[in-house]
């Protein structure tokens, strides 16, 4: 079976944006006009095909990455609809590593908010291509101008409108396309009709300016348009276009679009543009990667011709087939039936359905060509991040980072029988979700359960008594603190045992030094002369991580720590692997305890968008909860504050904001940075009364 479409006729894109910008919906309109749904789906009915999960449905927000292939003007695009609350940014990251670009959107009332920022800069780490769509313009205080403004100094200065609004709130009629100066009408079932007229004479003058800017921004990429626009010499459509295309690639120039996606207007323009803009994987031209036996750099083109290697960037339960893995080829050509690699594990997998996602349904394949996205079934040991390639050309693709989990609950079964159940469970779920964490507490038995944020933990619950049938109790939401140290020490430990014939020896001088927030754990080996046998360094190592996991002010894990072991001594006979590693241990727990250690707290990125009448109860709220305000603006007859608040104050606070505010104010947060807490809530956590 030979490939249905070249690799230059193929897109992979997603669509990021903050929560309730309006993705679902967008996704929706381009299901219709591509012709994979014959009905548009509603969020606010609950029957999109995108947002197929009933607890997606219920609140009317995505939580999982939906995958679906469609069709347009001979190109085959492959789009994955992503959530835009923040405790589900793992999707975005994965679906980001995978895609090759994406459209970012916006909600034309409120412009750039904190999510469309996170999401934009995990496009920027991942270099991936973009175009912008302002959507809800037929809102009431929706502004192209006002949120084109702040993506410009918010985001980027790079972009450049390509289409301009006839009306705005309840009047937008149409939209103007600034390259082809026409009025673009969308007109019979749906907005599928798209009609170009001329543009109203009362816009003409805003249009030209409008274009006169895009013209300039355009040609000032390229010497040949530069020289044509000082010549005054006429730049056609065509060349605009090819320029474009270069530096939206580039990363030079970002592409914005406008229209509404729930009134049908302008979505076609978005599909247009992700054809004329996007990046094809050619476009990308390869992928790198290392060699599993030596480390050495690998580059695989994106070709059927190349040994086959694959990324995988989900995994998922699907109550039908089991467990589904979602993989995207980057060279060469898979067959059902295949055994590949799995180059981070070692083990091999074989391949017996290849199937292509229609969201929430299946079509099968025989093959899957280069630059494609698919998924399989089956697969025992492969999990996101890894990467399945032919067995005899090795290779492992750059894998996917996520952060750390920073809410935690007690969950325990409500009968014995439910117990396996109910790790069974959960692990199935960890596997999905790579930001979801599951540990048992050795002192207490209990399983701990963690993640990014109360309705994360909430919908795992939700999905453990629905799609697994599970029972269980779920404890309070806590906070994942951390501690870490804030001065450097040293500590001396030998650990002696002698009990009749071969006793215990091991004896190391260890040092600690902070390390910058984030920056994570290292181990340095400074032994000369021998005195700490080589056997011996990977057992003192072992025994300093454990007792980092165990913490030594409140039990919590210690992080951002630099350990070096640099003096010591051993016994001919008596050393040992277990000395070294509980003598790592203990010097570990001495030396953190002189280093001045402090307990850290998650901080969360806080707005709230508020009436002016409760701005001040509202205010007063978060100062009481330990939060520092650190911006107000005005937004349509509303304030909306910027605060940065810990995260134990903001538990239940969803509850407290309705009640001060009648109902009318709305919040979004996201985890910022950890930061030390103040001595008198330190000495409450350390007490235990804090929950």
């Amino acid at each position: 079976m030979s490939r249905q479409y070249n690799l230059e006729k193929l897109r992979n894109f997603g669509i990021i944006a903050h929560i309730d910008a309006g993705k679902t919906t967008v996704s929706e309109r381009l299901l219709f006009y591509t012709g994979v749904s014959h009905k548009i789906g509603e969020v606010h009915e609950g029957d999109t095909v995108m947002d197929w999960m009933p607890q997606e449905r219920e609140r009317g927000i995505t939580i999982t990455a939906a995958a679906i292939t469609m069709h347009w003007k001979g190109i085959q695009m492959n789009l994955i609809d992503t959530p835009g609350h923040i405790d589900f940014t793992a999707e975005v990251q994965r679906s980001l590593r995978v895609l090759d670009g994406a459209v970012v959107v916006f909600d034309g009332v409120a412009g750039v908010e904190p999510q469309s920022e996170t999401v934009w800069r995990q496009a920027d780490k991942y270099g991936t291509p973009r175009i912008c769509f302002i959507n809800k313009l037929d809102r009431m205080g929706g502004s192209f101008e006002k949120s084109f403004q702040s993506i410009l100094v918010k985001l980027t200065p790079n972009a450049v409108a390509m289409n301009y609004p006839i009306g705005e709130e309840e009047n937008l009629s149409a939209i103007i396309d600034l390259l082809k100066m026409k009025a673009i009408y969308f007109e019979g079932d749906k907005g599928k009709d798209v009609v170009e007229k001329e543009i109203p004479a009362e816009y003409l003058e805003k249009a030209k300016a409008w274009r006169e800017k895009m013209v300039d921004r355009i040609a000032g990429e390229d010497d040949t348009l530069t020289n044509k626009l000082l010549e005054g010499q006429d730049i056609s459509v065509e060349e605009l276009m090819v320029v474009m295309r270069k530096a939206c690639l580039a990363f030079k120039l970002v592409p914005v679009f406008c229209g509404s996606a729930l009134k049908n207007k302008g979505t076609q323009l978005v599909l247009d543009g992700v054809v004329d803009y996007l990046p094809s994987p050619l476009d990308i031209g390869m992928v790198k990667g290392t060699d599993p036996k030596t480390g050495a750099e690998i580059e695989r083109k994106f070709s059927d011709d190349e040994p086959f290697s694959a990324l995988v960037f989900k995994v998922a339960t699907d109550p039908f087939v089991g467990q589904l893995t979602f993989f995207r080829v980057y060279s060469g050509v898979l067959n059902k039936g295949t055994y590949l690699l799995n180059s981070v594990t070692g083990e091999k997998e074989r391949i017996a359905r290849i199937l292509r996602m229609k969201s929430n349904s299946r079509e099968e394949l025989d093959v899957i060509y280069a630059g494609e996205i698919g998924a399989t079934v089956g697969l025992k040991d492969t999990v996101t991040g890894h990467t399945l390639c032919d067995v005899d050309k090795p290779i492992i693709l750059e894998k996917i980072s996520f952060p750390e989990p920073v809410i935690a609950m007690r969950v325990e079964p409500k009968t014995k029988a439910d117990q396996e159940k109910l790790i069974a469970s959960i692990r199935k779920l960890t596997q999905e979700d790579p930001t979801f964490r599951i540990k048992e507490d050795i002192e207490t038995g209990e399983t701990i359960i963690s993640g990014m944020g109360e309705l994360h933990l909430d919908i795992i619950a939700d999905r453990l008594r629905r799609e697994f049938n599970v029972d269980a109790n779920f404890g309070k939401p806590q906070v994942a603190y951390r501690e870490t140290i804030t001065m450097e020490a040293e500590a001396e430990e030998k650990y002696v045992r002698q009990s009749g014939g071969k006793g215990q020896y091991g004896h190391v001088w260890l040092r600690v030094k902070p390390k910058e927030r984030g920056a994570g754990f290292e181990f340095i080996d400074e032994i000369k002369g021998g005195s700490v046998p080589k056997e011996f360094i990977k057992p003192t190592e072992k025994g300093v991580i454990e007792a980092m996991d165990k913490g030594v002010v409140a039990g919590y894990p210690l992080v951002d720590v630099e350990v070096t072991l640099f003096d010591g001594s051993y016994h001919e006979v008596d050393s040992s692997e277990f000395a070294f590693k509980i003598a790592g241990s203990m010097a570990l727990q001495h030396a953190a305890k002189a280093a001045k250690p402090v307990i850290l707290e998650p901080i969360m990125k806080c707005e709230v968008i508020t009436p002016e009448d409760f701005f001040g109860t509202v205010i007063s709220d978060l100062s009481s909860r330990r939060g520092k305000i650190e911006e107000t603006k005005e937004r349509v007859g509303m304030k909306v504050l910027d605060a940065s608040v810990p995260l134990s104050e903001m538990f239940g606070y969803a509850t407290a904001l309705r009640s001060l505010t009648e109902g009318r104010a709305s919040f979004t947060m996201q985890f910022d940075r950890y930061e030390p807490v103040p001595s008198n809530v330190a000495q409450q956590i350390i007490e235990g009364k804090r929950q």
